[in-house]
């Protein structure tokens, strides 16, 4: 039997994880979370906060770090073969943060590091790789394997698996998914801005005929660019994910960028390259007994929007509260009410994603004037704050 006891254990220390253990010491819990990673956060990865995360981030001052070194977008605006369609304010998206902020995903989780040990010094432990759960009425004794290899083991009254879409928590408990895997691939990197100096706060998003090119603003003057590739093209060699750069990849984007919206990113410029395929995932069920999953262990969506770092960090604000009013009740936790809202919150989150992918993908001559007709004529309505909301996720 472990002496060794805590609150709440969660299981991964990204962004998602970390946030989690950040409100939950805030709410005065013991907490610890295993990271198997034993190297420091590195790669602009996932960029976009958006309104309901900083309203978050504000409760447990993290707001005004981050704020203080990201770009502010405040409008989107839609292009094609060269013009522009319309604009999109988020103006009237929120009250408290009227845009999307956009920060290096590293940045983000140092933040969160700094952050968490803040509240709870200490409880941060790399290098540690959970292996087992032993599941109890009243609590759970989690074993984990440390950089030396050595068996290290935690009393905790509950459980978070914030461990991503591999979820070794959710394989623990023999928990299954469901979905899809979607045709469309996708080449990003993160260039000097070369867009027109008015741009430079905007995201911009170019549906034409050949497929979509979005960009977003980036601290330090960069911009990050996302193509689809063509569904003939081979994938660029050499690309990963760790933040580093593949030269040939590099050139290959910034072709893409050139010849669908005339923007000239120096390939020589680039400080990251990615690949990345979508596809869908839910898991079965988020909780057993007193183990419970957020973020992607619980549902995995297209990273086209940015919503699903953003989703996770809403489960986390949804669960705080329960998992606090359970460790002081004694209470297993009530499961099926947090995973009927967080799921429908993910199945919406998916279903807008699938809109975005499909309003990018590539169409014939006729087509493509009738997808800039409508998008036009969408933009242009009264009504166009409510896209807003939507791409904000003020619905969430």
């Amino acid at each position: 039997m472990t002496s060794d006891r805590t609150d709440v254990l969660v299981v991964g220390g990204g962004p998602v994880g970390l946030f989690t253990a950040v409100l939950l010491a805030a709410r005065g819990l013991d907490v610890r979370v295993w990271e198997r990673r034993t190297e420091p956060p590195v790669g602009s990865r996932a960029i976009g906060i958006h309104p309901p995360s900083l309203d978050a981030f504000a409760a447990v001052g993290l707001a005004g770090a981050v704020l203080a070194e990201a770009v502010l977008v405040r409008r989107g605006v839609a292009r094609s073969r060269g013009r522009t369609l319309g604009t999109l304010s988020f103006a009237r998206a929120s009250t408290t943060h009227p845009y999307v902020a956009t920060l290096d995903q590293h940045r983000t989780e140092s933040l969160l590091r700094e952050r968490l040990e803040a509240l709870a010094p200490g409880a941060l432990t790399t290098g540690t790789t959970v292996s087992g759960l032993d599941r109890h009425p009243d609590h759970v004794v989690a074993s984990g394997v440390g950089p030396d290899g050595a068996t290290t083991t935690l009393r905790a009254s509950f459980v978070v698996g914030a461990d991503g879409g591999r979820s070794a928590v959710r394989a623990l408990l023999g928990i299954r998914t469901t979905g899809r895997d979607y045709p469309e691939r996708y080449l990003m990197g993160d260039f000097a801005d070369p867009e027109d100096p008015s741009a430079r706060t905007a995201a911009l998003v170019d549906v034409g005929p050949d497929g979509v090119t979005e960009s977003f603003p980036l601290p330090g003057g960069r911009r990050r660019y996302v193509a689809l590739l063509p569904a003939d093209a081979p994938t660029p060699s050499g690309v990963g994910d760790r933040g580093t750069p593949d030269p040939e990849a590099a050139a290959r984007l910034a072709a893409l960028v050139r010849s669908r919206t005339g923007a000239d990113p120096d390939p020589a410029s680039c400080t990251m390259t990615s690949t990345f395929g979508v596809r869908r995932r839910t898991a079965d069920r988020v909780g057993v007994g007193r183990v419970v999953l957020v973020g992607d262990a619980a549902h995995e969506i297209s990273p086209i929007g940015g919503q699903g770092m953003n989703l996770g960090w809403l489960d986390a604000v949804d669960l705080a509260p329960l998992l606090a009013g359970a460790v002081a009740s004694g209470a297993a936790g009530p499961w099926p009410r947090y995973a009927s809202r967080r799921q429908a919150s993910a199945r919406r989150a998916a279903r807008q994603a699938e809109a975005n992918m499909a309003t990018g993908r590539p169409l014939g001559p006729v087509a493509a004037v009738a997808r800039e007709a409508v998008l036009r004529s969408a933009l242009a309505l009264p009504t166009a704050h409510g896209l807003a909301r939507l791409y904000a996720m003020r619905w969430a």
